[in-house]
């Protein structure tokens, strides 16, 4: 954005803090924006008649940890691990089942329709599909100027110059106002999502694999794209993905996610270098590394997973990871790993982390070892 590209007005903003607008000051550069403890999301599942709760999928199932202002948080994971539906909690289009969520210090674990309406200029959410996320039947101009209207915002200039502006924004042409999604690339109609995100200069955007149904080159173009709005812009992002490569190129910190709760949370640099969760380290052999010098440089082995992903109706106890883990105790089996932080700055929830001293020393019985019991190798 140019020194010319003023941001836009609002008659609203001029009200004082804590007036029914909602508006709330910029935390500073490195403060928490948006903080989430206990955040838990059960759907649950009924059956007959009269439809009778029978059970419950427990999709998120207690997390806790922050965004702070100007970062990027990677979220990875498998898929059905609980990703997505996060992303949909923290932007409140899914209401919790327990849990709290602070943005900028206010609380917003159950605000309705109208409490969340001014907070939407703040918060917005890139959603995963671009095919599915536009409506075939508007222009581009009605979708991107939508967020304007729905809010009452008037920018200067008016809003088809404001939307053009976007659109020249994000790499696309003022031209393509009057068109219709269908004439577009799945990049360019990813495209098009992030400049309606980004329309109301939202201060957290929340990216569910943004560049998963793309092309391996579209997916270049818009990770960059995304990396240099943030910088121009100061936006803070949480990115959803499953892809590693991509969550290396853009996140700060990244958080690992198995069956609705985090494992392991740490800098990209810590994370890759040092994984310090089983599971971490079986996510990371699995990346492709193009150079087979390079691959046998590293000295990393492919690491199988044995079974499959338990359901999330019925996890396992204790530590969820133990059925396929190769390091798993009896305690493991037992009691659930709290995700504590370690003097290496990760943060773990494994009774047995690598390259760390254990929480539970003395317990050194391999489950895979004990005789009756087939768990991973």
């Amino acid at each position: 954005m140019s020194e010319d590209d003023e941001p836009m007005t609002n008659s609203a903003n001029s009200e004082p803090a804590g007036a029914a607008t909602g508006t709330l000051t910029d935390p500073p550069e490195g403060e928490s924006l948006l903080r989430v403890s206990g955040l838990k999301k059960h759907f649950p599942v009924t059956k007959g008649l009269f439809k009778r709760q029978v059970g419950a999928v427990l999709a998120v199932d207690g997390l806790d940890f922050d965004v702070r202002s100007g970062e990027t948080l990677g979220i990875v994971g498998e898929s059905g691990c609980g990703k997505s539906t996060m992303g949909r909690l923290i932007t409140r289009l899914l209401e919790p089942t327990a849990g709290k969520i602070e943005f900028e210090g206010k609380d917003i674990t159950h605000l309705g329709v109208g409490g969340m309406r001014p907070l939407r200029r703040d918060v917005q959410m890139i959603f995963q599909d671009p095919y599915s996320s536009l409506n075939p039947r508007h222009t581009v101009g009605s979708i991107v100027s939508a967020p304007f209207k729905l809010q009452g915002v008037q920018p200067e200039g008016g809003v088809k110059k404001e939307v053009q502006r976007l659109l020249e924004v994000v790499g696309l042409s003022p031209e393509h106002y009057n068109r219709y999604p269908h004439e577009f690339s799945g990049g360019q109609r990813q495209r098009i999502g992030i400049a309606r995100a980004l329309a109301l200069n939202p201060k957290l955007v929340v990216a569910d694999e943004p560049v998963s149904a793309l092309d391996v080159s579209i997916q270049a173009q818009v990770v960059n794209l995304l990396d240099d709005l943030q910088q121009e812009l100061g936006l803070t992002y949480v990115i959803i993905a499953h892809d590693l490569s991509v969550i290396r190129h853009v996140s700060d910190r990244i958080a690992v996610m198995y069956l609705g709760k985090i494992v392991e949370l740490t800098d990209r640099q810590s994370l890759y270098g040092t994984p310090m969760h089983p599971y971490t380290q079986a996510l990371l052999s699995a990346v492709p590394v193009p150079d087979p010098r390079r691959k046998a440089a590293q000295g990393r082995e492919r690491i199988l997973l044995k079974g499959d992903v338990p359901s999330p109706m019925n996890p396992p106890s204790g530590c969820r990871f133990h059925t396929r883990c190769w390091k798993a105790t009896e305690v493991c089996r037992t009691t659930e790993p709290p995700l504590v932080p370690l003097a290496t700055g990760h943060e773990v929830a494994c009774h047995h982390p690598e390259n760390a001293p254990d929480q539970q020393p003395g317990d050194t019985k391999l489950l895979r070892l004990a005789d009756g019991v087939g768990t991973a190798g």
